[in-house]
């Protein structure tokens, strides 16, 4: 993903940072303990679509 991109990219919920997860393809807001996928190059950041991060992926800040 463009780090020019990335720099702009805030969680819809609560304005927070987000990290890529290269592996899963989505972008992680680990305040909220969510995942928003990437599908096709694009982030699709709408709550309703994020997956919850389990308890071990909350304690691994990567």
């Amino acid at each position: 993903m463009d780090k020019k991109l990335m720099a702009l990219l805030a969680c819809p919920v609560c304005k927070g940072d987000l990290k890529l997860n290269k592996e899963r393809t989505e972008l992680v807001c680990y305040m909220d303990a969510m995942a928003f996928p990437i599908r096709e190059g694009i982030p699709v950041m709408l709550s309703s679509e994020a997956r919850t991060l389990s308890t071990d992926e909350r304690l691994d800040k990567r």
